[in-house]
């Protein structure tokens, strides 16, 4: 039997695609995998994986009481479960991992998908901003071995507490493409429909683009955004389908004429974060609409998969649309970057990084 992986994370275990793809790629490598999370009483049947699955029941589904009784519960589970290593997945399991690997002289990894004491909904509240500041002074310096979602997370982390973590991205499986003829243009958004995500601009944009929106997603701005479009007057341009099912949202990117990635500078972890949609269109050979925020960049020097805006105001946003709509050329350049793209920024080369981990944190005894 191979190495003993225990993870923990604090979401649905059958929703959560990232922890899927890395549980599975360290299964496919021989090592026996756990994958820990919390059951709500809204939580539906597991769904059968490669690796093993364990929820852990919580009485209150919010709030500081959740994370106190969860992180109590998990510490005595990983206190009494057998395992080479724990891998803390971002800061709000950070603590029982730390302590339970300190007891029982386990491993320990870090899995930062966010910059956690970064976020928004955690600076806007001064307390809570210091509680998390604590908690990842606390813990953190003392997980040496670690991985992130981004060059600029790890940078940052290394700024901060001198750990040098290697870059494990969300990026898309490479599968095989065959690009769908498209006879009608039209733009796509795929994700949650939340605040922050640059609705107030785009649906406004759409009064200027002779093409229909598809929004594919669900959240807290869902609403808000239908009622934009009545505002605007632009109901009869934009179609919102709310949750769509993975496989048949892949047919929607497929057939999709332009992508959009944006969202507000509303926080650092914002600024320096790296969206999954920005692989799936990559990945769809799909042209995009993203902010001019660093990891976009990066990519973007290298094969221009995307029109990057400074400003993503109304007119922006349409202009750089329009230009993706009519200039055929413009845009055969950049489906053909993104062909070349999606074979470099693929699942399988970042599962390469992600085992060299393990290797390497087992490799010293």
């Amino acid at each position: 039997m191979g190495k003993r992986l225990v993870f923990t994370v604090t979401n649905d275990l059958n929703y959560d695609q990232r922890m899927i793809r890395i549980c599975t790629a360290l299964t496919d490598q021989g090592y026996d995998v756990t994958l820990i999370g919390f059951r709500r009483k809204t939580s539906k049947p597991l769904v059968n994986r490669s690796f093993r699955q364990l929820r852990i029941p919580i009485i209150a589904e919010q709030g500081k009481l959740l994370y106190i009784d969860y992180w109590i519960k998990l510490f005595f589970v990983l206190l009494f479960r057998r395992a080479d290593a724990f891998c803390a997945i971002d800061l709000d399991t950070i603590m029982p991992v730390y302590y339970a690997s300190r007891i029982r002289g386990v491993k320990r990894v870090y899995d930062a998908h966010e910059l956690f004491t970064e976020l928004k909904e955690v600076i806007s509240r001064p307390a809570v901003h210091n509680m998390w500041l604590w908690i990842e002074r606390h813990t953190v310096p003392h997980f040496p071995v670690g991985y992130t979602i981004g060059e600029c997370y790890a940078a940052e982390f290394e700024r901060r507490y001198g750990v040098q973590y290697k870059v494990v991205r969300n990026a898309t499986v490479l599968r095989p493409l065959e690009i769908p003829a498209k006879p009608e243009r039209w733009i796509l958004y795929q994700g949650w429909v939340n605040v922050g995500r640059r609705f107030e601009q785009l649906i406004p944009a759409m009064q200027w683009v002779d093409a229909k929106l598809i929004v594919c997603g669900e959240g807290n701005f869902f609403a808000a955004a239908k009622a934009l479009a009545i505002q605007y007057g632009v109901s009869d341009k934009i179609v919102f389908k709310g949750y769509v099912p993975p496989e048949e949202l892949r047919n929607y990117t497929l057939g999709a004429w332009a992508g959009i990635t944006l969202f507000e500078e509303t926080s650092l972890s914002n600024r320096l974060s790296m969206a999954n949609r920005f692989f799936d269109y990559m990945h769809a050979g799909v042209p995009q609409i993203c902010n001019k925020y660093p990891e976009y960049e990066r990519v973007n020097e290298r094969f221009e998969v995307a029109a990057l805006l400074d400003d993503p105001s109304p007119e922006n946003i349409a202009a750089a649309l329009n230009k993706m709509l009519q200039d055929t050329p413009y845009h055969d350049h950049l489906v053909q970057q993104c062909l070349k793209a999606r074979e470099i920024y693929c699942w399988q080369k970042e599962a390469e990084t992600l085992t060299s981990v393990y290797k390497e944190l087992f490799a010293h005894g």
